[in-house]
């Protein structure tokens, strides 16, 4: 006989409703949603960003700036992102990651029209730094979503997959604008990479599915975002993430900003249409990052990373040989070598946050684009002073001393089944 009246029914949709949720399964539709979702913010956000890149000999020569000049453009839009991280991440944990993100792909699309129709350098580089703050609310918030929403010990591949797309986006940005540019300047060219991101930008607010495992933070205050990110930066296994997103994101980036210069002087004559060309190099990172994430699983997250970064080592030695064929295989090993350690080190960031996720990733994506920034610009006058074989040993350097980090950590940044 039933011990509940006859106008009652049993609490089972209640006990349902209460149990946590677990996060979406592998293969599963709101899965695949997900992930085509990022890789779509992805594509946005680093088609922006990195539009210009592809065609700093075009700036430098059209607005008489230096070369170290002319990655400024590059540098003001990373050092904004840096700057911006924090306080999305603040913004997140009120209204939700989905909706921030949505927010900053908007506010990225105003401003990155606004620098590319303005008319002097430095206003320019001033809207240009407005644009990163704006996507500051992407990446940092990117892998927190990704662990809202899926299954915990799935996370890591979901992570590579949505690096695969930062990568298309970064092939996206300097292939467009390249040969545009070239044949009816750039600022036509970078216009053009800008179309291609707010398309971008359109399809991932139209696919991502509403988010389940976002928790609104009631009461959060900037303090309590201050609180939780000095938490982080008193973690010395987090700092060794954060090392190594500063270490190597900076020579990727100096590598980029400066080998279309070399290739446009003397012996290679190349336009900046066919240097363009050599960012599909990317591909590799799109494969990679993937890769890394499945290779982790079954090797662990340390010897990943270690292998990676000396792939980046071994990819900028090999771009030293003037022949073509070397610089193409050597960037296409570098670029694997420095995706496949941004997807496990930016996994394991999200993995290692039991509090705080979003200011944790945050601090990730700052000290990233803050290598960029810094180093980015910096390889300007490592090149202008010592040429390319300047910049290759400057990236070796930067792999060595990630790899050191990596290996000197191992007491205190343990795999996340250990530390958790």
């Amino acid at each position: 006989m039933s011990t509940f009246p006859a106008h009652s029914s049993p609490p089972t949709v209640d006990v349902v409703a209460e149990l946590p949720w677990a996060g979406h399964a592998l293969g599963s539709g709101s899965y695949r949603r997900i992930v085509v979702a990022l890789l779509c913010a992805g594509v946005a956000t680093f088609t922006a960003l990195y539009s210009p890149q592809g065609v700093l000999p075009l700036v430098a020569g059209s607005m008489r700036v230096s070369e170290a000049q002319s990655a400024l453009l590059v540098s003001a839009g990373t050092i904004g992102l840096a700057v911006g991280v924090l306080p999305w991440s603040w913004v997140a944990d009120r209204v939700g990651r989905l909706p921030a993100m949505k927010a900053a792909l908007v506010a990225s699309t105003v401003f990155g029209l606004a620098w590319i129709v303005f008319p002097g350098f430095e206003g320019a580089l001033v809207l240009r730094v407005l644009q990163g703050v704006a996507l500051g609310g992407v990446p940092g918030l990117a892998i927190t979503y990704l662990h809202d929403e899926v299954r915990p010990a799935e996370a890591a591949v979901a992570a590579g997959t949505y690096v695969s797309g930062t990568t298309l986006g970064g092939i996206a940005g300097r292939l467009v604008a390249g040969p545009i540019g070239q044949a009816w300047g750039w600022r036509w060219g970078v216009f053009t990479a800008w179309a291609v991101a707010t398309v971008a930008a359109v399809a991932f607010a139209v696919i991502a599915p509403q988010a389940r495992g976002f928790v609104r933070a009631r009461g959060t205050s900037a303090a309590d975002v201050a609180r939780s990110a000095l938490g982080h930066l008193r973690d010395a296994g987090m700092l060794v993430l954060y090392a190594q997103a500063f270490l190597l994101m900076g020579g990727l980036v100096a590598v980029y900003n400066f080998l279309g210069f070399r290739l446009e002087a003397a012996p290679f004559g190349m336009s900046a249409g066919v240097v363009s060309l050599l960012f599909l190099a990317y591909l590799s990172g799109t494969f990679c990052s993937r890769q890394a994430g499945i290779l982790a699983m079954r090797f662990g997250r340390r010897p990943v990373i270690t292998g990676m970064a000396s792939l980046m080592a071994v990819g900028a030695l090999l771009t030293l040989v003037n022949d073509l064929v070397s610089i193409v295989a050597g960037l296409v090993v570098l670029t694997g070598g420095f995706f496949g350690s941004h997807a496990i080190a930016s996994g394991w960031v999200g993995a290692r946050a039991s509090r705080g996720r979003a200011q944790a990733a945050a601090l990730y994506t700052l000290f990233y684009y803050l290598g960029s920034s810094v180093i980015g610009w910096g390889g300007g006058l490592v090149f202008e002073s010592w040429a390319w074989a300047g910049i290759v040993l400057l990236v070796i350097g930067l792999a060595l001393g990630a790899i050191a980090l990596a290996v000197a950590s191992a007491g205190w940044l343990r795999e996340p089944a250990e530390a958790h």
